[in-house]
């Protein structure tokens, strides 16, 4: 039986954002250093002559994926949920700023991971599954998307 090995990579990057319509301090502009934690499961490739003997995933090869989906996109943005409140100003914000992000769902940690984690599953190789995505906000609070809670 081969073994199943999960392989974690660390991402960090800043964002800003605001939770409109929340009811405590994050409806304001605020930003945070975000680390990001992506795991994935597989086994080790077992063919010698395969570049990648040896190993679950190129960790390389993830970097690529989740820079290009997450980080790439969201480092430096400032992130809001477009409502027809808000439609006029954020456009005039994108006018000014490009890092300017406009998402139709409130950019909490658990809607970022509800949206991310599927685009990440997608990209991955052949025989690799994406096993869990942990997103802290701060150094203290995170959430956390697995695969067995979402089948």
């Amino acid at each position: 039986m081969k073994p199943t090995i999960r392989l974690t990579r660390e991402f960090a990057f800043e964002m800003a954002h605001a939770l409109e319509g929340y009811d405590g301090m994050c409806r304001h502009v605020h930003g945070h250093s975000y680390r990001l934690f992506v795991t994935v499961s597989g086994s080790p490739c077992d063919d010698p002559q395969s570049p990648k003997y040896g190993m679950v995933m190129d960790f390389g090869e993830l970097k690529r994926i989740v820079n290009r989906l997450i980080v790439d996109r969201y480092d430096h943005a400032f992130v809001l949920r477009r409502t027809p409140e808000n439609a006029a100003l954020l456009e005039r914000l994108r006018d000014r700023w490009e890092r300017v992000c406009l998402v139709d769902y409130q950019p909490t940690c658990e809607q970022m991971l509800a949206r991310w984690a599927p685009q990440i599953a997608e990209q991955l190789p052949a025989g690799v599954r994406l096993a869990e995505v942990r997103l802290y906000e701060t150094a203290k609070s995170y959430a956390t998307w697995r695969a067995e809670d979402n089948r």
